[in-house]
C-alpha cells in the first residue's frame, strides 16, 4: 500500500512547477556515480579542446614543408598513440616529410625514426616551442600539445597544430583582443565573447583544426603572450557562455563601434547563399550607447552624430571619430585599384572585372543606412556608369585612403564641387573602427574602468536578451550523454539549474563540489522549463557540478540542462 504522505507529495510535485527536493541517493546508485565521477575526473581534462592551426611569422600560410619542435623541460615525441622517444630540454626535434613519411632527425643529423604520423610532441609541465616563430616579438611557445598533420591537399607538406584546452587556449587569446589596462570586468567579458566564438559551430576552412591564430579567427599568439590580469579574467569566467534560447550566441566583437552598435543583418551576409541583408539575430541589434539617441538612418541625422563627439562608451578611442579626404584624382585611383578586387565578392552591381576602365567618378551617393547610420547600400556614380555597392566591409575596402581600408563604414560624405559642378574632391567623416556589431571593445573598457560596471552587465549592454550560463549539455542513458562534468567560476554563488524535462522524467542526480544530492523534478504538465535554484550548496570560485542520469530512469530518454550564472541584484525567480 502507498504511503498518504507520499502521494501527497507527488501531487505537490506535480501541481507546483519548479518545486523539487534534495534526497539522499540509495547507496547502489551512488556507487556507479562515484564510479564515474573517477572517470570523469581522471580520464576527461578539464575543459573542451580546440585544435589551433598555427602559421608562420606573417599569418600567411598554414602549411610547411620543415619544422624544428623543442620543449622547456622534457617532450615526449609520439607517433599517434606510440611513444618514439623522450628528448631533454631545449633540444630540437627536426620534422619533414619525405615519400609521404615524416622524417624526424636531431640538428646534428641523426635520425631519430621515420613514422607514418600524425607526429605528436607532449610536454604537460612544459612549454612547447616552434623554432623560428615569432609572436609578439619573442620565441612561440605554447601550452597544451603540438601535433603535426599532414596536408593532404598539397603532397609534402603538413600542419602545425597547438591541440589544447580551451580555457587554456583563451588565456593566449583575451591580452592580444583587448589591451589589459581596459581593467579586470572589461576582460571577463572579452573572455565570455572569446569562449562563445571557440565554441560555436562553424564552416572549417581546414580540416585538420578547428580555428586559426591570426585575425581571421581570433588573435592567439600562445603562453608566451598570456598576461597575469588576462589569465584572472578566464579563471573568473570559467565555463561561462553567453546564452540566447538554449544555444551559444554569435558573440561578434569590434574595436569600437562609434557610439551605436548595429543589427547583424545589416553588416554580414549568409555564408553560403551570400543574401544581404542576412537573417536577423535577436541579441545582434543596433543600440545607442546613450538610449534617447534617435535611429540614424537619414544623411541628416547621420551627419549630425558622426560631424560631433556625443556622449559615448567610446570617447576614448583613438577611432571614436575621424576624418579621410581624398582628391579627385585620389579617388579616382583609389577605386580604380579596388573595384575588380571587391566586385569579386558579389557585391558590386553591375560586376567590373580586371581590365574594364571606369568613368571619371561624380559622386557618392548613400542609398540605404543602418539604425547606427552604417551604409548599407551605396552608388558610385560615374559620367557613364552607376555601380551599386553593398555591405560594410566592401565599401571599405573599396575606398581605400593612403592605401589604407576606412576604418568603419560609420561614414557621411561631403563633396566639393567647382562652380562648374565638377568633383574636386570628397571628406569623409565617420565613427568607430570595425564592423560595429556586439561588443564594442573600447566601450567595455569605459564601463569597466570608468563606470565600474561588472561584466555581465557589460554584455548584457551589447547582447539583447543574452543569459549567461555552462554550456547547455543533455543528460540521457547514451553512453557519452550519462555522466556529464561542468566546471564554472561565480563570484556572488547566485546560480540555478535551468532544465528542459520534455520527457517528464522525475528525477536524476548530481554531485555539486562532492555532495551528492538526488534532484527532484516536478513533471508539471504546464511548463516543462524548470529552474531549481543551487546557490547554497556553491561556494565563491570554482564549482564543479557532476551530473548522472539515474539508473531508475526511462532508457530512450533524456534532459536538457544549463547552470544559469545571477548577479546577486537579479531576480532568481
Amino acid at each position: 500500500m502507498i504511503n498518504k504522505f507520499w502521494v501527497i507529495i507527488l501531487l505537490i510535485g506535480l501541481i507546483l512547477p519548479g518545486q523539487f527536493v534534495f534526497a539522499e541517493i540509495p547507496e547502489a546508485t551512488l556507487q556507479i556515480a562515484r564510479e564515474a565521477e573517477i572517470r570523469t575526473a581522471f580520464e576527461n581534462p578539464k575543459s573542451e579542446i580546440v585544435r589551433v592551426g598555427i602559421g608562420d611569422s606573417s599569418f600567411n600560410k598554414y602549411d610547411y614543408d620543415r619544422a624544428g619542435i623543442f620543449s622547456t623541460v622534457e617532450m615526449s615525441v609520439l607517433d599517434g598513440e606510440d611513444n618514439i622517444t623522450n628528448v631533454p630540454a631545449y633540444k630540437t626535434v627536426n620534422v619533414k616529410l619525405s615519400s609521404d613519411m615524416f622524417v624526424l632527425t636531431y640538428d646534428n643529423g641523426e635520425v631519430i625514426d621515420q613514422v607514418k604520423g600524425p607526429v605528436r610532441f607532449l610536454s604537460p609541465n612544459g612549454r612547447l616551442g616552434v623554432r623560428n616563430l615569432k609572436r609578439v616579438g619573442s620565441q612561440a611557445l605554447y601550452r597544451g600539445e603540438i601535433e603535426i598533420t599532414k596536408y593532404n591537399k598539397k603532397p609534402g607538406r603538413f600542419h602545425i597544430v597547438n591541440v589544447i584546452e580551451v580555457e587554456d587556449y583563451l588565456k593566449g587569446v583575451v591580452p592580444n583582443e583587448m589591451p589589459v589596462h581596459f581593467g579586470l570586468e572589461a576582460l571577463k567579458a572579452q573572455s565570455v565573447a572569446a569562449r562563445n566564438y571557440v565554441l560555436s559551430p562553424r564552416i572549417k576552412a581546414y580540416d585538420a583544426f578547428d580555428v586559426v591564430d591570426s585575425v581571421a579567427s581570433q588573435v592567439y599568439f600562445g603562453a608566451g603572450s598570456e598576461k597575469d590580469l588576462g589569465t584572472f579574467a578566464v579563471e573568473e569566467t570559467e565555463g561561462i557562455v553567453a546564452l540566447y534560447n538554449w544555444d551559444l550566441i554569435l558573440a561578434q566583437y569590434s574595436s569600437t563601434a562609434g557610439g551605436y552598435t548595429e543589427s547583424f543583418a545589416n553588416v554580414f551576409s549568409d555564408p553560403k547563399s551570400k543574401v544581404f541583408p542576412s537573417v536577423s539575430k535577436p541579441y545582434l541589434v543596433a543600440k545607442p550607447d546613450m538610449l534617447s539617441q534617435k535611429p540614424l538612418i537619414n544623411e541628416e541625422d547621420a551627419a549630425a552624430f558622426y560631424k560631433s563627439k556625443p556622449d559615448s562608451y567610446d570617447v576614448k578611442s583613438p577611432y571614436f571619430r575621424w576624418e579621410r579626404t581624398w582628391t579627385k584624382d585620389e579617388l579616382q585611383k583609389a577605386v580604380a585599384s579596388n573595384l575588380a578586387t571587391q566586385s569579386a565578392t558579389g557585391f558590386v552591381y553591375p560586376a567590373f572585372n580586371k581590365g574594364n576602365t571606369l568613368d571619371e567618378i561624380v559622386k557618392l551617393d548613400v542609398k540605404l543606412r543602418g539604425e547606427s547610420g552604417k551604409i548599407i547600400e551605396m552608388d558610385i556614380v560615374t559620367k557613364s556608369q552607376t555601380y551599386k555597392v553593398f555591405k560594410e566591409l566592401v565599401i571599405r575596402r573599396l575606398l581605400t585612403n593612403n592605401g589604407k581600408a576606412l576604418p568603419s563604414a560609420n561614414v557621411v560624405f561631403e563633396h566639393d564641387f567647382d562652380d562648374n559642378g565638377n568633383l574636386l574632391s570628397v571628406t569623409a567623416f565617420g565613427g568607430g573602427y570595425g564592423h560595429g556589431v556586439g561588443l564594442s571593445q573600447y566601450g567595455a573598457g569605459f564601463m569597466a574602468s570608468e563606470l565600474k560596471m561588472p561584466y555581465d552587465k557589460i554584455l548584457k549592454h551589447y547582447y539583447t536578451g543574452i543569459v549567461l550560463g555552462t554550456k547547455p549539455f543533455i543528460l540521457s542513458p547514451a553512453d557519452n550523454e550519462r555522466v556529464v562534468s561542468q566546471s564554472f567560476y561565480t563570484k556572488d554563488k547566485c546560480v540555478r539549474l535551468v532544465i528542459d524535462n520534455k520527457y517528464q522524467l522525475s528525477h536524476f542526480l548530481v554531485n555539486i563540489n562532492g555532495k551528492e544530492k538526488d534532484i527532484k523534478l516536478s513533471r508539471s504538465f504546464f511548463n516543462r522549463i524548470e529552474k531549481i535554484d543551487i546557490s547554497k550548496y556553491l561556494q565563491k570560485g570554482r564549482n564543479t557540478i557532476i551530473f548522472y542520469y539515474p539508473e531508475d530512469e526511462y532508457k530512450d530518454r533524456g534532459l536538457r540542462i544549463f547552470a544559469e550564472i545571477i548577479a546577486k541584484d537579479d531576480d532568481l525567480f
